[in-house]
């Protein structure tokens, strides 16, 4: 059963962790997020199989963590990614002046 998890592992390393490091480094800020997310979403992964050829269940707190991390670090680096026309211009605070 490990041959087969080491497997998955290796899977994992060359389809989902390879094209998110290249997408991270090269490109556009949206297409350099669109790697991170890969990359944290297959390190999860790869994290959830390692635990299991360990067959450690306490070795599953890491990948819990990293996926909330992951996912909050996700909306705001989309917060900051957001295009300037929506940004409110100069004058304006939201309130209505009068």
């Amino acid at each position: 059963m490990e041959s087969l998890w080491s497997i998955v592992v290796v899977a994992l390393l060359a389809g989902g962790a390879v094209p998110g490091v290249v997408l991270s480094c090269r490109g556009s800020g949206l297409r350099r997020l669109i790697g991170l997310q890969l990359i944290s979403g297959t390190s999860v992964m790869i994290l959830i199989a390692l635990s299991a050829i360990a067959n450690q269940s306490s070795y599953l707190v890491v990948p819990l963590v990293l996926a909330v991390l992951a996912s909050t670090g996700t909306l705001v680096y989309t917060r900051l990614l957001r295009p300037e026309s929506i940004t409110p211009p100069a004058g304006r605070t939201g309130a209505a002046e009068q």
